[in-house]
């Protein structure tokens, strides 16, 4: 079930900004309810969504350095 009634042409998106040049990038969007991303090299293809909550979490465990490889264990 998706998180927001928001179209995906309807969207701005924007590429990441820790995306690299080479072709491996996402691009992301704000909707009403959620955060989408998208393959910027497929824009037709499947989104995934986020709830706005989670985006959030996700964005602090990454500042914090929660997904870095010296932390995994």
């Amino acid at each position: 079930m998706p998180v927001s009634a928001d179209a995906p042409e309807d969207l701005n998106w924007r590429k990441a900004r820790r995306s690299l040049n080479h072709g491996a990038c996402v691009e992301v969007a704000n909707g009403h309810a959620a955060v989408m991303m998208r393959d910027s090299q497929d824009r037709e293809g499947p989104e995934v969504r986020y709830s706005a909550i989670a985006w959030r979490s996700f964005i602090t465990t990454a500042r914090l350095g929660g997904f870095d490889a010296i932390n995994a264990s």
